[in-house]
């Protein structure tokens, strides 16, 4: 078959970065009609592909109205929630000196010396001498055993110089070595030699050694795009700890400021990292469909369990400290943050791999594009439902171990309140997760395959008469078939 260059094709708005270029192809010539149409179902005697990873083609005018129709006032709303709910100043409140309720301080062990635990008065062995306990045993081994007295200077406070000194017992899982840095609670109605005590080891350096490596490998990675996603993240903590966090603890509703919180979250970072087109506006749309899902199936099952969400010591203490907060608002706020970023990691795939698909074949109909989108949401469903339950099961895997421990039945791990927030928050959030994927899947489908003029004009507009093929971003090959 002899091979003809093809005539160049401009579309109507070309938003095409400098250089792109056009593949060229090969066809028969219809009398008196220019170059022939393309077949109805999409089959033509010879055509050229061009394989590209630039920008995809904008939709038209009219669409982006409709995208626009939906969520600009969506967007005018987040933006008058912020206003509205946005608080002041978190309530002061007393310090109970429970867990993490306590003031703290920065401190450096300057001397470790070994001595019996007997000589440092450290022994606890029961009066009846029963050491066949877990706790007479460990009490025994306290007494025949080497402690450890540790010399601490606080580093910071108003008490910055001052040294204390205490008892490591041998069976602690927490040994201090001299010039290790510490953190230490201050509890000011203690006597004066027992005010400071050493709670916790200083981990600030490894951990924000960690956080740089982690930039550099997404900037190396992801260039741009990379340095994008740590803006958005950075962004997500900020709206985090500056609107949510204390807007709950002012006693606004938990689940109305996670909605509003979420939703700002869920703009910015989507149109910060994948720019601001129609493609990403789609993406939106499913996130926020899937949203919408999860809120609704998490409120009734949370309601039908009957899940408090005051389970252990930290929620708890929050409840003490701040009795008006709805808990269980609490946990469905939880749910519904803990499932965005998930989310959006779906629906943007998803977004993206139609928008693929219809730049590879643009004659092909939304239900076409649909069914080779949900082919590839099939797989993306396996590996993030999965992603879920492991993650949560990591997070409790301490409380699973203990019911192991205890021998319990499943039936009463699964019906323990403590178990079955895990439960209902990992299906509630699973099955937002899995309905993302054909809801995406079916807009991204309508939104692209709506640019497709009627069987004769040519593909996405052309003039009627010529078949454009369509134009690529980047460098293009063409591949024979």
């Amino acid at each position: 078959m002899t091979s003809m260059e093809q005539h160049p094709y401009q579309p109507p708005e070309p938003h095409r970065a400098a250089g792109s270029e056009q593949g060229t192809g090969r066809g028969h010539e219809a009398p008196g009609s220019g170059q022939e149409a393309a077949p109805e179902h999409g089959h033509a005697h010879g055509h050229s592909h061009s394989h590209s990873h630039g920008p995809a083609a904008p939709v038209s005018q009219h669409l982006r109205k409709v995208i626009a129709a939906i969520l600009v006032p969506f967007t005018a709303a987040v933006l008058v929630g912020l206003v509205v709910l946005w608080p002041g100043q978190a309530p002061a409140h007393k310090r109970t000196g429970v867990g993490f309720d306590r003031q703290t301080q920065q401190a450096t062990v300057t001397r470790v010396v070994e001595l019996s635990c007997a000589s440092a008065n450290a022994s606890g062995v029961p009066p009846t001498g029963d050491t066949s306990t877990a706790e007479g045993s460990s009490a025994q081994q306290r007494a025949d055993g080497t402690c450890k007295k540790a010399t601490i200077r606080v580093d910071t406070g108003k008490d910055q110089g001052r040294t204390f000194t205490e008892i490591v017992q041998p069976d602690q899982s927490r040994q201090l070595h001299q010039g290790e840095k510490v953190v230490v609670a201050y509890e000011p109605a203690a006597p004066k030699n027992l005010q400071y005590a050493v709670t916790d080891v200083n981990r600030q350096f490894p951990m924000m050694l960690l956080a740089g490596v982690f930039a550099v490998a997404v900037v190396l990675v992801g260039r741009l795009r990379g340095v994008m996603a740590l803006v958005a993240l950075a962004v997500s903590f900020l709206v985090l700890t500056l609107f949510i966090l204390p807007a709950i603890l002012e006693g606004s509703n938990p689940l109305l400021v996670a909605v509003v919180g979420s939703s700002a979250i869920m703009l910015i970072a989507l149109y910060l990292c994948h720019g601001l087109s129609a493609r990403t506006s789609v993406a939106v749309l499913g996130t926020l469909t899937s949203l919408a899902l999860i809120g609704v199936l998490g409120s009734l099952f949370i309601g039908w369990a009957a899940l408090t969400g005051n389970t252990d010591d930290n929620t708890g203490l929050i409840h003490g400290l701040y009795p008006s907060i709805d808990m269980s608002g609490l946990l469905l706020a939880g749910v519904i943050i803990g499932s965005l970023g998930v989310l959006d990691d779906v629906t943007v795939t998803q977004t993206s791999a139609v928008w693929e698909l219809h730049e590879a074949n643009p004659s092909m109909g939304w239900r076409g594009l649909y069914r080779a989108g949900i082919r590839i949401g099939r797989d993306h469903i396996a590996s993030v439902v999965n992603t879920l339950v492991l993650a949560y099961a990591g997070a409790a895997l301490p409380l699973l171990l203990l019911f192991s421990i205890a021998q319990s039945s499943v039936g009463t791990v699964a019906n323990s309140e403590l178990v079955a927030e895990e439960i209902v928050r990992t299906l509630v959030g699973s099955i937002g997760l899995v309905a993302s994927v054909p809801v995406t899947t079916a807009l991204a489908a309508l939104v692209v395959s709506a640019d497709r003029t009627a069987p004769g004009a040519g593909a996405a507009g052309a003039p009627l008469g010529v078949r454009a093929s369509p134009v690529r971003g980047g460098r293009g090959r063409r591949r024979k078939r």
